[in-house]
């Protein structure tokens, strides 16, 4: 309840618009792009507390060190450990056959901009899990963000980054001069070892 309200009143303050869509109903992996700002971590936040979402994501693991443990995990923070990185999709299965329903974000295009291409951990989450990917937005052209479609993977890499690319082909992000071009280094077959980042 105070995390609606909360959120309540950053969407009546804000200049920008929250486009608002249901919440989805079933785990997801939320894809947050593009990510060109701090401010996108305000936004993921605002919408979820907005549509009362429960949201996890994924963080490295020096980000939960002392004080700042129990604040991330509060805020959904799930730690990775870049050493043993696999070991978080059997995590999050694990929650899903215990009954969880989240979304997991995901900011394929790295820490705010400045890389070549995405980073696959997201489609490799989705796959093994089953869940469908929801495509988050934040764009500075209309001042706009929120969630768009949800799309069910379907193993060819090249169709599916074809249909993430037509989303977000309008999506400026925050900073619009940092941002990534939605495309993997390798989509000429299912999508190899990576981090999840």
């Amino acid at each position: 309840m105070i995390r609606r309200t909360v959120a309540r009143v950053f969407w009546s303050c804000s200049r920008w618009r929250l486009a608002t869509t249901p919440a989805p109903q079933r785990p997801t992996v939320l894809i947050g792009a593009p990510h060109t700002s701090n401010w996108d971590f305000v936004f993921m936040l605002a919408i979820s507390w907005r549509l009362g979402m429960r949201i996890h994501w994924l963080g490295k693991d020096t980000l939960f060190r002392g004080w700042r443990r129990p604040v991330m995990n509060a805020l959904g923070g799930i730690p990775v450990d870049r050493a043993d990185a696999g070991r978080v999709v059997e995590d999050i299965v694990a929650r899903i056959r215990a009954g969880e329903v989240f979304g997991l974000v995901v900011t394929p295009d790295g820490t705010r901009g400045g890389n070549a291409f995405w980073k696959n951990g997201f489609y490799r989450i989705a796959r093994e899990t089953g869940m469908p990917l929801t495509l988050g937005y934040v764009d500075r052209t209309t001042m706009t963000t929120g969630l768009g479609p949800a799309l069910a993977l379907t193993g060819d890499v090249a169709r599916d980054m074809d249909a993430i690319r037509a989303f977000y082909a309008d999506k400026a992000g925050f900073r619009p001069e940092r941002r990534t071009e939605p495309r993997l280094r390798d989509e000429t077959g299912a999508a190899g070892p990576s981090d999840h980042g």
